[in-house]
Formats: C-alpha cells, structure tokens, sequence
C-alpha cells in the first residue's frame, strides 16, 4: 500500500465495524487506523499495511495482529468487520 497517495487510496480504506457494532475499525488512507470498542474510542491505534488480501497491524504499542478480507468481509484475528458505507449500513441496521 502506497501511503503516500491519498488521491487513490487502497479499497479497503474506510469503516469497517462488527454485526452488533460494538468495534469499529477505521482503516484510514494514511497507513494508519483507530478501532474504537464500545463507547471507548481510539481503543487501539497503529499502523497497517496491505499485501493483496492480507493486513498486518502494529498498533502504538508494538502489539501486532493480522487480518484478510474475504468476499468482503474482514476477519481480523477473532473478530469478523463488515464494510459500512453509505449505501451499506451494519448489517444488524438493514
């Protein structure tokens, strides 16, 4: 992922949140990202990088955690994210 570039940022840049949207992943444009968890936000932040499916994170502590996005939807360790965008809201909220 070029994060320099953020005229064309990566597809999975964005929302992504749990069915219950009890965590919800912010995957910005920048490298970066900020999960809030409940009414706690920026529970975690760090960096990511994108190698085609797979995400590897290391958040500001040095904790490191993985993800892979398949058919859209993102397993990030045990948790499972989906896109939430406009058009798509949570699927608990369709």
């Amino acid at each position: 992922m070029n994060t320099d570039d953020t005229s064309h940022p990566h597809p999975y840049v964005g929302m992504w949140v749990t069915a219950d949207g009890f965590i919800r992943q912010e995957l910005r444009a920048d490298g970066r990202y900020d999960e809030a968890r409940g009414d706690r936000p920026s529970a975690y932040t760090g960096g990511y990088t994108v190698t085609g499916a797979h995400i590897d994170y290391v958040d500001d502590t040095g904790f490191t955690a993985t993800g892979d996005v398949r058919d859209g939807v993102l397993h990030h360790e045990h948790l499972v994210l989906y896109r939430e965008t406009a058009a798509s809201p949570r699927p608990d909220r369709a």
